[in-house]
C-alpha cells in the first residue's frame, strides 16, 4: 500500500542544508501497523510529515520515491496533494487538544471534514460522523456531538481525532505520538480501537512512538530510526527480540521492567545529554550539602479534601462543586521517594498544587517536618515551605521562561529566597549547577528554545535544587521523553536523591517507570487513595482490583526479549 525508498528530507540554512533524514526505506501493506521508533531527534515525525506533505517550510524531500499504491505522492501539485490528504491519508497529532478547533462543536469539525472529501448531504454528513463517534466506543454519541473539545477527556478527545482520521476511509493513518499523554488505562482503549481498525477495515498505520512497550504490543513490523537514519527494520518479534543492531541493543536494554526492581538504568554509551567538557559541579555539591538544611524531612497529608466550583449551565440552578481530592491520608517518609499513580482524571497533579500550596484545600492537614503548612492562598511568598518544596513540571519548556536566558532562569531562586545576595556569585553557582545535572555551564547564556526536551528537564531540575528543597515533586518529567533520554534523567534524580537526602514525591501513569524510582506508592482514582504501601508489596502482591488492572493493561515486553 506504501513504499518509501530512500528518503531524504534536509532543511535549507545560511550555513548550508541540514538533512534531517537520510536515505529512509520502509513499506506498510494493508492492515499492518508499522511502528517508527528512536530517540528525540530521529527524524520520525519528518518522516511522517515527508508523507503527508506537511514539511514544515523550508524543508523538503530532497531524494526518494513515495508511493501511495500507484500514486508518486511526490508528483502532486499542491492542488493535487491537498485533495489526497485526508481522503487517502490522515494523521493522529499527538495533542488532541491542539488539534481539535476549541470553538467548534465536535459535529460541526467531523462534518466539516466529511463534505470536504465526500459528495454527501449534511444530513448524511451528520449520520456518518454519529456512527463514527459509536464505532470509536462514544457512548450516547449523538448528545455528545453537540460536546465541545474542552467538555471530553484526554482519551475521549483522541478518539475524536481518531473518528476524523477516519472520516473519509483513509488507506494509510500516520498516527504521530497518540498515547504519549494518555494513562495504561485510556492507552490500552486507544491501542485496541487501533488494532481493531486495522483488522477489520484492513487500514494501514504508521505508529510514531517512543514508547517501546506499545510497540511490543501492538506494531507488525518496526523500523528502528537514530539520527535521521535507518538502523534496523523487519518483524516486530525479531528486530525488538533478537536486535542486531548495537543501538537497537541499548534502547531495549534502557526500557524499564514492570516485573522487578533494578538499582540503575542502561543508557547508550554516548551519552547525548551530557555535553563534553562539563563541570562535575563540585561547588554547587558543597552548596546543596551547606547550611542548615542537611537533614531529611518527611511530609504527612491527614484528610485532605480539595473542591472545585461547578460550571452553571443554567441561572436557575446553583452549580454543583467538583470534588477532586477527597480524604487524602499517606505519610511520606523522610529521604524517601513515594510514588503516586492513577489515571488521567485522578488527581495526581491537583495533589502536586495542593502540597506547593497552589491550590487551597478545602480540608485537612498537612505537615512537614514539624511544620504544619497553611492552606494555598494562605501561603505567601515568604513562607518556609514555598522554597522548602520545589517542582519539577511535566513540560519543560512551558515552565521555563522562553524570553529569558539560562542563567537568568536559574538565578531567580537564590534572590527571591536570598539565598545568594552577589550577582557574580549567583552566576557561577547557577554554571556549576549545570555541570552537577550533566550539562555544559556554557548553557547560561542560551534560551530554552535551543536544548532538546531531556536537556531542558535537566534545566528544570536545576532551578528546582537551587532553592535547597528538602521536598521535590516531580509531575509527569519524563513522559515525553524516549526511552534512552528518560534512563538519563531518571538515573540523575536518583543521584540527586541519594547524594542529598531530598524527599522525592513522583507522579507518573507509567507504572514501569514508578516501580523503579519509589520506595512506597500511592495509588489514586477519582480523588481516593484505592491502595497505599511499600512499592515492591503494592507491585508483587496488588490488594485492590484497581490496581490489578492498571498492572494488566500496562504494555511490557516478553520477558526473552529485555537485553
Amino acid at each position: 500500500m506504501l513504499r518509501v525508498e530512500n528518503l531524504t528530507v534536509k532543511f535549507p540554512s545560511r550555513f548550508g542544508d541540514v538533512t534531517a533524514v537520510e536515505d529512509v526505506s520502509m513499506s506498510i501493506d494493508a492492515g499492518e501497523i508499522h511502528g517508527l521508533v528512536g530517540e528525540s531527534g530521529a527524524g520520525k515525525s519528518t518522516v511522517g510529515a515527508a508523507i503527508i506533505g506537511l514539511l514544515q517550510s523550508p524543508g523538503y524531500v530532497s531524494d526518494g520515491t513515495i508511493m501511495l499504491g500507484e500514486t508518486d505522492l511526490r508528483s502532486l501539485d499542491r492542488f493535487e496533494a491537498h485533495a489526497l490528504r485526508g481522503k487517502r491519508i490522515s494523521m493522529i497529532f499527538q495533542d488532541p487538544q491542539t488539534s481539535l478547533n476549541p470553538l467548534m462543536r465536535i459535529e460541526d469539525q467531523l462534518v466539516e471534514t466529511i463534505l470536504a472529501h465526500e459528495d454527501m448531504s449534511t444530513a448524511a454528513a451528520k449520520t456518518r460522523a454519529v456512527d463514527l463517534l459509536e464505532e470509536m466506543g462514544i457512548e450516547d454519541a449523538a448528545a455528545r456531538m453537540q460536546s465541545y473539545p474542552h467538555q471530553f477527556s484526554g482519551g475521549m478527545r483522541q478518539r475524536v481525532v481518531i473518528a476524523l482520521a477516519l472520516c473519509t476511509n483513509p488507506e494509510l493513518i500516520i498516527a504521530d505520538e497518540p498515547t504519549t499523554a494518555l494513562d495504561v488505562a485510556v492507552q490500552s482503549q486507544v491501542l485496541g480501537l487501533i488494532r481493531r481498525l486495522a483488522d477489520v477495515r484492513k487500514v494501514g498505520f504508521m505508529l510514531i512512538t517512543h514508547d517501546i512497550g506499545v510497540i511490543a504490543q501492538i506494531a507488525d513490523t518496526v523500523t528502528v530510526m537514530r539520527h535521521g537514519k535507518r538502523i534496523e527494520s523487519g518483524p516486530t518479534a525479531q528486530v525488538l527480540g533478537h536486535p542486531e543492531a548495537p543501538y537497537t541493543k541499548q534502547l531495549m536494554a534502557a526500557v524499564p521492567p514492570l516485573d522487578h526492581k533494578i538499582d540503575r538504568f542502561k543508557v547508550p554509551e554516548d551519552d547525548s545529554m551530557a555535553a563534553p567538557g562539563k563541570s562535575k559541579g563540585d561547588r554547587a555539591e558543597a552548596w546543596l550539602l551547606g547550611g542548615e538544611r542537611q537533614v531529611p524531612i518527611g511530609l504527612t497529608l491527614d484528610n485532605i479534601d480539595v473542591t472545585f466550583p461547578g460550571v452553571r449551565t443554567t441561572i436557575w440552578r446553583k452549580p454543583e462543586p467538583f470534588t477532586a481530592l477527597s480524604g487524602i491520608s499517606f505519610d511520606v517518609r523522610s529521604g524517601s521517594v513515594m510514588g503516586i499513580v492513577g489515571e488521567s482524571g485522578s488527581g495526581k497533579s491537583t495533589l502536586a498544587k495542593t502540597l506547593t500550596g497552589l491550590i487551597k484545600p478545602a480540608g485537612g492537614t498537612m505537615t512537614l517536618g514539624g511544620l504544619v503548612l497553611p492552606g494555598g492562598k494562605a501561603r505567601s511568598r515568604h513562607h518556609p515551605s514555598r522554597q522548602l518544596i520545589q517542582m519539577v513540571f511535566q513540560d519543560p519548556f512551558s515552565s521555563l521562561n522562553s524570553r529569558h536566558k539560562i542563567g537568568a532562569i536559574l538565578s531567580e531562586p537564590l534572590w527571591l529566597y536570598g539565598l545568594v545576595k552577589d550577582k557574580g556569585e549567583r552566576r557561577e553557582l547557577c554554571a556549576d549547577m549545570l555541570g552537577l545535572v550533566g550539562m555544559a555551564p556554557e548553557a547560561i547564556n542560551k534560551y530554552p528554545h535551543q536544548f532538546s526536551g531531556g536537556q531542558r528537564q535537566r534545566i528544570a531540575v536545576a532551578r528546582a535544587l537551587l532553592a535547597r528543597p528538602k521536598i521535590l515533586i516531580c509531575d509527569e518529567p519524563t513522559s515525553a521523553l524516549d526511552v534512552s533520554i528518560q534512563a538519563q534523567l531518571l538515573n540523575l534524580l536518583k543521584d540527586l536523591q541519594s547524594a542529598f537526602g531530598l524527599t522525592v514525591i513522583f507522579i507518573s501513569h507509567n507504572l514501569s517507570v514508578v516501580r523503579q524510582m519509589s520506595d512506597d506508592v500511592v495509588v489514586l482514582r477519582n480523588g481516593r487513595i484505592q491502595e497505599q504501601g511499600p512499592s515492591e508489596r503494592v507491585y508483587q502482591e496488588p490488594e485492590a482490583d484497581y490496581t490489578k488492572r492498571l498492572l494488566e493493561l500496562t504494555p511490557t515486553m516478553p520477558s526473552t526479549w529485555i537485553q
